[in-house]
């Protein structure tokens, strides 16, 4: 074979499998849509956990309602939670969403709260799905917590992670002020897909903060706390290492949902764990 026909050759044969490769990913793209189509699109039922009669021993029954995923609850809609297998009659489902930017400490605040008692996880590409079950008034609470990694190839999760979640954690680390305002583009995109979940602010790293100079330290609060006003939030400033405010973000979700007596003291001392609404 001549030097012309062999460069001919294998010119075809490298056409040949990028062609391939190009079919290959119009087909795994295509395949990929219509699993977040079918995710997204379908119906979800939901049910309102309701607190019992103090002047009766039993609950009151649990309101049911069938609610078209596609359409937007209005503002002012009593909260919802999903229930993902009706036969559960005790069982209630809450989806809460972690989104913030790469290496701030999100999985380590969801481990911190999990602990052992985490009964399944998974994890993938961009993503670890963690399940915890609580016991509440009578009623088992199933979270279903979604940690979204925080790297551009992530924002691809961002519609199944926030579609049906009753609220979202936007999380940034205390010592990088550059993570603070990368909350700005997690919040936007988030309300895409979700305009009736809690939002939540929280600072992690807060061990860490401390060690900052006072002058730093105020101006990363001031920032934080103008923040959480612009987008309605509650803030808290948390620590994993050291367990501070962990749980508690997790009861004011509760608490918020289900309105139980439980209420939580705002902290504007600086140097301190800020809590502020």
């Amino acid at each position: 074979m001549t030097l012309p026909s062999m460069k001919t050759v294998h010119r075809n044969t490298k056409w040949g499998i990028l062609e391939r490769l190009s079919i290959f990913r119009r087909f795994f793209s295509f395949l990929w849509d219509k699993i977040l189509v079918f995710s997204i699109a379908r119906p979800i039922q939901y049910r309102r956990l309701t607190r019992p009669d103090s002047s009766s021993s039993s609950s009151s029954p649990v309101e049911v309602v069938v609610v078209d995923d596609n359409k937007t609850l209005p503002e002012d809609h009593p909260p919802m939670v999903c229930n993902g297998n009706e036969a559960d009659s005790d069982l209630v489902s809450l989806k809460i969403s972690l989104l913030g930017d790469c290496q701030i400490g999100k999985t380590s605040f969801l481990v911190k709260y999990v602990g052992d008692e985490q009964e399944k996880s998974l994890r993938m590409t961009g993503l670890n799905l963690v399940n915890k079950t609580l016991f509440v008034q009578g009623a088992r609470v199933a979270f279903s917590i979604w940690d979204v990694g925080g790297d551009s190839n992530s924002l691809d999760l961002l519609p199944i992670a926030c579609k049906n979640a009753v609220a979202i954690l936007f999380m940034f680390d205390l010592t990088s002020r550059c993570t603070l305002n990368g909350v700005v583009g997690w919040y936007s995109q988030a309300r895409k897909w979700n305009q009736t979940a809690i939002p939540i602010l929280v600072g992690t790293k807060f061990d860490d903060f401390v060690g900052l100079p006072p002058d730093l330290q105020w101006t990363i609060v001031t920032q934080a706390r103008a923040y959480a006003r612009a987008m309605n939030a509650t803030l808290f400033f948390s620590s994993a290492t050291h367990n501070i405010n962990v749980n508690k973000i997790f009861k004011f979700i509760m608490a918020k949902l289900f309105n139980l007596p439980w209420t939580v003291e705002r902290n504007l001392t600086i140097g301190e764990p800020i809590i502020d609404f």
